[in-house]
């Protein structure tokens, strides 16, 4: 259930809506709460402030913050079509949820809500001195507020949409996967064990791809029906009448249709692919940029050997041994199994598309090239193995793409290194 509301949490933080809507509720709440200070008696212990002066300055809050909030929201449609114009649209969801940008956009709504609602109760002589000297306060605090946090703002919405930020973002996002897959390889259940009855599949009649799976309820089922249950699709994974979610084991003859809805409802099924429990999205995303860039529109050789870079980092993490103090692959769930990642389709995810969209650029081609060289001196033997594989393709596709004896000779060499 855990796991479930923090994805839920997460697509909440996509929404663009929800933040305003919270400040703006706190902020009402706190212009309408002021007069409560009046029944406090101190009445004589507070400056008297005119309710002229207030005004004005509700007054200048509210005439420049619908502004200002149109100008934000402006900036940031202008940043999210570049994101998706620039790098990939996969890439549009990271961006919309920076949390800079829509604290910003909430704070110059939230302002000029409250002062519409504070000149509101002013001029309906809804405060008396203690509660119109607390609404002074609170709409200098405002002020300042504002100014702070168009300040803020202003340095990242000049960022928010360039194409390096872009990938730093699905950088993170794709490493947090994959170091929450690589502590829990089977997210907290068993491994696939090659049962050659896994048992009768469950299918479903949604059509799209598997953001998430609440393994924590497919255990509680299987724990209340004595069954085991066989995830045979993971996060990422598109789906549709006909394709097995999964397997369920023990139940004599036919899967009730109950059993069946209930093992489906641990799986949540959307129009599009998410980072949570797909670390092989983010590895896609990043392909995609690379391709973008290597495109004869876009002719950008150097982002693409940006990405090689950001892709050896995540594959050196995705390898790297579980220290004390992470979770490691304690299995919770003993009643589920599910299938491990291949590394195997991870590369291909990585490296395939730059390999070929870039065989006829030496500069990417070499860069391949070195990064399989390094990815191989890792201490793993699965990894060695594939890297020699994607070095050799790599080498094919160049030896048809490259023009230059001289070129071809030097990717060759460096291929040879792996063989």
């Amino acid at each position: 259930m855990r796991s479930k509301l923090h994805f839920l949490f997460n697509r909440l933080g996509e929404k663009l809506w929800i933040r305003p809507l919270v400040f703006c509720i706190l902020v009402v709440l706190a212009a309408l709460a002021a007069a409560a200070a009046d029944n406090l008696g101190l009445r004589h212990f507070v400056p008297d402030v005119a309710p002229d002066t207030v005004e004005k300055l509700l007054s200048i809050i509210a005439a420049s913050m619908l502004g200002v909030a149109t100008f934000a929201v402006a900036s940031m449609v202008s940043a999210y079509a570049s994101v998706s114009r620039n790098a990939t649209p996969r890439a549009f969801l990271l961006v919309v949820s920076d949390d800079v940008s829509k604290t910003a956009l909430s704070t110059f709504i939230a302002a000029f809500i409250f002062s519409v609602v504070a000149l509101i109760a002013i001029k309906t002589d809804f405060y008396d001195r203690t509660g119109l000297f607390l609404v002074f306060v609170m709409t200098v605090a405002v002020i300042g507020w504002v100014v702070f946090s168009f300040i803020h703002w202003v340095d990242q919405i000049a960022r928010l949409g360039r194409l390096g930020t872009t990938i730093d973002r699905v950088e993170k996002a794709a490493e947090a996967a994959l170091d929450r897959r690589r502590c829990s390889p089977n997210l907290g259940a068993l491994p696939i064990d090659g049962d050659a009855d896994p048992g009768d599949p469950v299918f479903v009649d949604t059509i799209g791809y598997v953001q998430h799976i609440n393994v924590e309820a497919l255990q509680a089922h299987a724990d209340k029906h004595k069954t085991i249950l066989t995830v045979a699709a993971l996060p990422g994974t598109f789906v549709a009448p006909g394709r097995a979610l999964g397997f369920v084991k023990g139940h004599a003859g036919r899967i009730p249709p109950e059993v069946a809805s209930a093992v489906a409802k641990a799986f949540i099924i959307g129009h599009d692919r998410t980072y949570d429990q797909d670390p092989r999205f983010g590895l896609i995303s990043l392909s995609e940029i690379a391709a973008r860039a290597l495109s004869p529109a876009v002719n950008d050789p150097g982002t693409a050997i940006d990405i090689i870079g950001t892709l050896v980092r995540l594959f050196t993490l995705w390898v790297s041994p579980i220290q004390v103090g992470e979770n490691g692959s304690k299995v919770q769930y003993d009643r589920v199994r599910v299938p491990s990642l291949s590394l195997d389709e991870m590369f291909g995810d990585a490296f395939t598309a730059m390999a070929r969209d870039g065989a006829g650029t030496i500069e990417v081609v070499i860069r391949l090239q070195k990064a399989f060289i390094s990815l191989s001196s890792l201490k793993n033997e699965e990894i060695k193995r594939i890297a020699r594989l994607h070095s050799q393709l790599a080498l094919a596709r160049a030896e048809l793409a490259l023009k230059l004896p001289y070129e071809i000779e030097k990717v060759r060499a460096l291929a040879d290194r792996l063989r």
